[in-house]
């Protein structure tokens, strides 16, 4: 399923230069319903079996998780962010045509997803098996020549303990369990309805907050703290997905995170390398109405895309979907 664009009446698509396109339709395996998620469209795909005498299916690259699995950025027409066609599993396209020739991209991720609405549903988007969960996995056993899942978790459920430029960490702990707990189940799950040879990538995280460091004299605290949350966040996932036999996508090395030597940018005589970077790629340190916003920009998205192939070619799975 190729992701496009639709090109606005007269064939060219109106939109400032410069700024992304946000996806106004995919004309990919649609698995879902179109419904609204803070005030934008979300394009959830809907899927069936092949008919009888179709071409073979393509490769699949099924992306599930949180809003990065969707390419959630601010845009003009939603300030707060909507799901685009710039996000890393359609970055991935490229990278890995050449081990999955046509490799197409099918999205279940929901803005907002957590373990537990993956896991139980609830959440901003319905899905008619139940839960994310329970659509990959049916997605999956129809569909033999998927070839890729990269599965991105564990951030949102943090959300709630990093407020105000406070870190909460009883809250912390108790979530970090939580994903824990429910990440297992996920795995397990996802690694009993794959077809043979599928490879699983679960996704790291960088740190937005680092952004506020620049914000005010109390961010320069809070990013320390959120740093110290987001390492703990990528230890609990990285031995989760090494349990499990998964490769995780090293975003945190993408984004340079912990790297306290100190540059220029922006104008500014001295910034943390980890915090320009943040601000690099992502929307954090952007003013309104686009900026202050968690997400990763194209360049992010391109980011954890090369982190995401890095961790493919070093997985030992990598057969030919189906066989």
């Amino acid at each position: 399923m190729l992701v496009g664009r639709r090109p606005h009446r007269g064939g060219e698509e109106k939109y400032p230069a410069g700024r992304r396109r946000p996806a106004r339709w995919r004309a990919t395996l649609l698995i879902g319903v179109a419904l609204a998620v803070a005030a934008s469209a979300t394009l959830i795909g809907l899927w069936s079996g092949a008919p009888a005498g179709a071409a073979a299916a393509p490769p699949y690259l099924l992306a599930l998780g949180g809003s990065a699995s969707v390419g959630f950025q601010p845009t003009l027409a939603h300030p707060r962010g909507e799901p685009t066609s710039t996000g890393y599993a359609e970055d991935l396209v490229p990278l890995e045509q050449q081990r999955w020739p046509g490799l197409t991209v099918v999205h279940l991720g929901c803005p907002g997803a957590t373990t537990m609405t993956v896991l139980e549903g609830g959440g901003k988007c319905p899905y008619a098996e139940g839960s994310q969960l329970q659509a990959a996995e049916a997605f999956l056993r129809m569909h033999p020549t998927t070839a890729l899942v990269t599965v991105d978790l564990g951030f949102n459920d943090l959300l709630s303990c990093l407020r105000h430029e406070v870190a909460d960490m009883p809250c912390v702990d108790q979530a970090l369990g939580t994903v824990h707990d429910q990440l297992i189940q996920i795995l397990a799950g996802i690694k009993a309805a794959a077809p043979s040879g599928v490879v699983i990538v679960g996704v790291g995280h960088y740190d937005p907050y680092l952004g506020d460091y620049l914000r005010s004299s109390g961010g320069e605290a809070f990013a320390a703290q959120s740093l110290g949350v987001m390492e703990q966040l990528d230890a609990t996932l990285g031995a989760d997905y090494t349990a499990a036999g998964v490769p995780m996508a090293d975003v945190a090395s993408a984004f340079d995170l912990a790297d306290n030597d100190q540059m220029k940018w922006s104008g500014l005589p001295s910034v943390p390398t980890d915090v320009a970077r943040t601000c690099e790629l992502t929307w954090m340190c952007n003013g309104p109405p686009l900026g202050h916003n968690v997400h990763p920009d194209d360049a992010g998205y391109r980011a954890i895309a090369s982190a995401i192939a890095e961790a493919v070619a070093g997985s030992p799975a990598r057969a030919t979907p189906g066989t």
